[in-house]
């Protein structure tokens, strides 16, 4: 009866490191969380700006200014179109890369993927798939804007050396207390989808904005210059976007596998606990029966 008794100690001592060992990695995850939600609110805001900079400048006119990607002959239907994936960098993080892989199907098999997410990486890995190009996404919030950099410098290398035409972004948004998956065109950018009275044009709108009419601002610059600039900055905001909705979203999906797997150490503990009160008491009642057998035979021998 001891030697359960000190295994079921030892258990009951080796869950509850298990517990310290998750409530870490839940308050870090919480607390990565809670800041990347108070700045997705501001990389959103800086990503309508940089739109509504395009649309004040350019209006109904967007498609007919001069860019170097509206130079280029139009795609074709066969053209090689490219993946950037934004997945987990750590894990216990439940199935986050996973759910967001299984959703592409079988566009996994031979398109040339740019993937963004160390632990994404592996699992990639395991399905024998190589992406074209790697990194790790940042451990803290501030370095997303120089991943997004140099996202931006490895894009226009890649698409230089002809690896694919287009480029969809996909990455996970946390909305509802729930992981969703978000899929856009990337590259080459539609522009014409910031035109006034777009669905793009409608997200990014505002009651103070719209209820004021649109004025065209006052250009220094020629428009096909200064569409060239804002493109650039339009391009890096959406990476800038996509980044930290993942890096929140990672973020939030580990502090709810983490507080799962405290809800199951804690019924561990009580079962644990349960059955070591069982013993226990066990093992006292054998002591007092062998007591009382033992007082009784010492009884009978005196008489």
């Amino acid at each position: 009866m001891s030697e359960r008794m000190a295994e079921i100690s030892a258990h009951i001592d080796s869950v509850r490191q298990l517990g310290s060992v998750v409530n870490a990695i839940k308050g870090i995850a919480a607390a990565r969380a809670r800041n990347a939600r108070a700045e997705v609110q501001a990389v959103d805001r800086y990503s309508a700006v940089i739109v509504e900079a395009v649309v004040s400048a350019f209006g109904h006119d967007i498609a007919t200014c001069t860019h170097d990607t509206r130079e280029q002959e139009p795609a074709s239907d066969d053209a090689s179109t490219g993946w950037l994936l934004f997945l987990a960098e750590q894990g216990f993080a439940g199935a986050f890369s996973e759910r967001l892989l299984d959703s592409l199907g079988t566009a996994l098999g031979s398109a040339p993927l740019m993937v963004v997410g160390t632990r994404g990486l592996s699992i990639l890995a395991a399905r024998e798939i190589t992406p074209l190009w790697s990194a790790p996404m940042p451990s803290h919030s501030p370095g997303i804007p120089a991943l997004a950099d140099t996202l931006t410098t490895v894009i226009h290398d890649q698409l230089s050396k002809g690896h694919f035409e287009r480029l969809e972004l996909v990455y996970t948004r946390w909305e509802g207390g729930a992981p969703q998956r978000l899929h856009r065109r990337l590259l080459p950018l539609e522009l014409e989808s910031f035109a006034p009275g777009s669905p793009q044009d409608a997200r990014i709108s505002t009651p103070h904005t719209a209820a004021r009419p649109r004025e065209r601002p006052l250009l220094q610059l020629p428009p096909a210059q200064l569409l060239e600039q804002l493109y650039q900055d339009v391009v890096h905001a959406q990476l800038c976007q996509a980044a930290l909705h993942a890096f929140a979203a990672e973020n939030e999906a580990r502090m709810q596998a983490m507080a799962s797997a405290a809800s199951q150490i804690e019924r561990e503990l009580a079962d644990y606990k349960t059955t070591l009160q069982q013993v226990r008491q066990e093992t006292i009642t054998a002591e007092i029966i062998e007591l009382g057998t033992g007082a009784s035979s010492t009884e009978r021998k005196t008489r």
